[in-house]
């Protein structure tokens, strides 16, 4: 099985491919219909969220560059 890997596109979708599941607020899983890839909404537009439709096309700006997270917090 392939590791999972996610890739946020700049102005768009964040990609997701490999091995994963999908779970909703239920914990039922969605059927992804054998897709080992695939776009999850990032702008809201989507008519179909959780998953990308290409709505935000022309509407949704944002420079995907990473960068690094301040240090864990410990308790």
């Amino acid at each position: 099985m392939a590791a999972t890997k996610l890739t946020i596109n700049s102005n768009g979708s964040i990609k997701i491919e490999g091995d994963f599941e999908i779970i909703d607020k239920n914990g039922t899983a969605y059927d992804l219909g054998g897709r080992d890839t695939l776009g999850l909404c990032r702008c809201g537009h989507s008519k179909n969220k959780p998953f990308c439709d290409g709505s935000h096309k022309g509407g949704f700006e944002h420079e995907a560059v990473a960068f690094a997270l301040p240090p864990k917090k410990t308790v």
